[in-house]
């Protein structure tokens, strides 16, 4: 289609049933589950990158891969077909692509989109949604349907703090979210800021190359070895068929997921003596645990480190590694000054330092005319929000695999649609009148990330449906059997959304409004 001239509006593209945003892990699985269970629906993907894969294809640092088990972290539709519990980022970027080509869904995808805003019209009972192409050229859809799939962090940057003398260093200070094609490392001496997931995912791997690493953490992380590769799986798979096996590696893993987090949470010294005893035994009794490992908060209050066959240990051992835990004086021209007084010396500084949170892949959305803040909002199911018509997001858990949650969410919202037109309704929208609810934090999570974003987060409600549990087989039975009209989910025809209580309505749709309380 021919674009408008510069600075003229967009004029309306084609409409949807649904629109998904978002071509990672979560919007494919969305794909799949839609065409599946609602095959009369029209939809498509906007993706405002040039490729498959979301998460997967941004990420290009060394040794980048899963942190959950790819039997979990997979599709329960598509089996992940290795015995390797934990995937490169490779590997998933080419499995999520695949697997978008095997359901003809890239067909589907409008690839170079970005969605800028979304407009909900109470008159028409549609979302208007605004994108941009890469040359900066307006687009305009609506959709019945919207469902967000881009995950919940800022894509363009990642979070780095804003250390003294920064200036002056001399070598290069690398974000692990903007990795450099071909950074030379080779011989060099690399200092990493952090001690999450991204940190320790880094070690061992420029290890293997680089003169010197020092993971440089302010304070510990529960860091936990596990197999790289799933033996159980691996005898299933010889032993039966590739559906069964699959479908008993998936249950075992996410039996045993559920069985350690509720055994950390109920009974978290115990827990800690285990996670720290695999550290020692690991490590030997002459390094300092308690210093680099044993963290001030309990198990599960942050995500636990899984690094594969031990790794980062064996790094740590072998002397091509090692850690400090300290805090940041300031950089200097070499390296960087620490408050104890130690220097690290380096040629090239990455910071690890975590993600930036951007709600809903930051597309900016008003209900008539009126702008949401999502601070205000509540999480009905852990994939809608209070007041906000036939809008979705796929968010997957804090304590287990993405994908689990994100499957769940997706068959939850098919069979919304399905109950929608059996019954002739245009509209859903969940409603918080429950006088007996009160907040709470939508994350439990300490993680600095978290805390970072609380003020622009939803909350979630004391009890269900506003309760996030993070327990799949709660979510099972609440989001798949569980009744879609539970007396919480209004439903209605177009120009009958009724206001919220806590906005005034647009103008332009008082009518509307006034009809709806009548």
């Amino acid at each position: 289609m021919q674009h408008e001239s510069p600075g003229a509006p967009p004029q309306p593209a084609q409409h949807f049933d649904v629109l998904i945003v978002g071509a990672g892990l979560s919007g494919i699985g969305a794909a799949y589950y839609l065409q599946t269970e609602c095959p009369d629906k029209s939809y498509a993907i906007l993706e405002g990158r040039d490729a498959i894969g979301g998460t997967w294809d941004l990420f290009r640092y060394p040794g980048v891969r899963s942190d959950s088990d790819m039997s979990t972290l997979g599709y329960s539709f598509r089996p992940w077909q290795s015995d390797q519990a934990i995937a490169d980022g490779g590997a998933i970027r080419d499995y999520v692509r695949q697997t978008a080509e095997q359901f003809d869904i890239v067909r589907h995808i409008r690839y170079g989109q970005r969605v800028l805003r979304a407009s909900w019209s109470s008159a028409s009972a549609r979302w208007t949604v605004d994108t941009e192409t890469k040359d900066g050229a307006p687009l305009r859809h609506t959709c019945a349907f919207l469902y967000l799939c881009s995950g919940y962090y800022d894509y363009a940057q990642g979070y780095r703090p804003d250390w003294p003398g920064m200036e002056r260093f001399g070598g290069q200070i690398v974000h692990p979210q903007g990795w450099p094609e071909g950074l030379d490392y080779d011989g060099k001496r690399v200092v990493v800021i952090g001690s999450g997931a991204t940190a320790v995912t880094l070690l061992p791997t420029l290890a293997q190359r680089a003169a010197s690493v020092t993971m440089l953490q302010r304070s510990p992380t529960y860091i936990v070895a596990r197999p790289a590769r799933d033996k159980v799986s691996a005898w299933l798979r010889r032993h039966l068929p590739e559906t069964a096996a699959h479908r008993l590696t998936r249950a075992k893993n996410i039996l045993l997921g559920i069985y350690f987090y509720q055994m950390a949470r109920r009974r978290p010294e115990l827990a800690k003596r285990a996670i720290l005893g695999g550290v020692r035994r690991q490590l030997g009794a002459g390094f300092d645990v308690a210093k680099h490992f044993t963290p001030d908060y309990k198990p599960w209050d942050q995500r636990l480190c899984l690094v594969p066959d031990g790794d980062l240990f064996k790094a740590i051992r072998a002397g091509k590694a090692d850690i400090v835990t300290d805090h940041i004086d300031s950089f200097t021209e070499d390296g960087l000054l620490l408050r104890s007084g130690q220097h690290l010396t380096a040629d090239i500084i990455v910071t690890a330092t975590g993600l930036q949170i951007k709600l809903m892949g930051g597309v900016q959305l008003d209900v008539d005319g009126v702008d949401v803040d999502f601070s205000k909002r509540h999480m009905y199911k852990g994939l809608m929000c209070n007041d906000l018509p036939n809008l979705a997001f796929a968010l997957g858990y804090t304590n287990a695999s993405w994908t689990l949650k994100c499957e769940l969410s997706s068959k939850y919202l098919c069979r919304l649609i399905k109950h929608m037109d059996a019954h002739g309704h245009a509209w859903c929208a969940p409603r918080w009148r429950d006088p007996t609810l009160t907040e709470e934090p939508a994350l439990a999570l300490q993680s600095g990330y978290v805390q970072r974003a609380a003020g622009m987060l939803p909350k979630q409600g004391s009890k269900q449906p506003w309760k996030l549990y993070q327990n799949y087989l709660y979510d099972t039975l609440s989001l798949t059997l569980g009744t879609v009209d539970d007396g919480t989910m209004e439903f209605g025809r177009a120009r009958a959304v009724p206001r919220p209580d806590h906005a005034a309505p647009a103008s332009s749709h008082a009518d509307d409004y006034e009809k709806a309380a009548s």
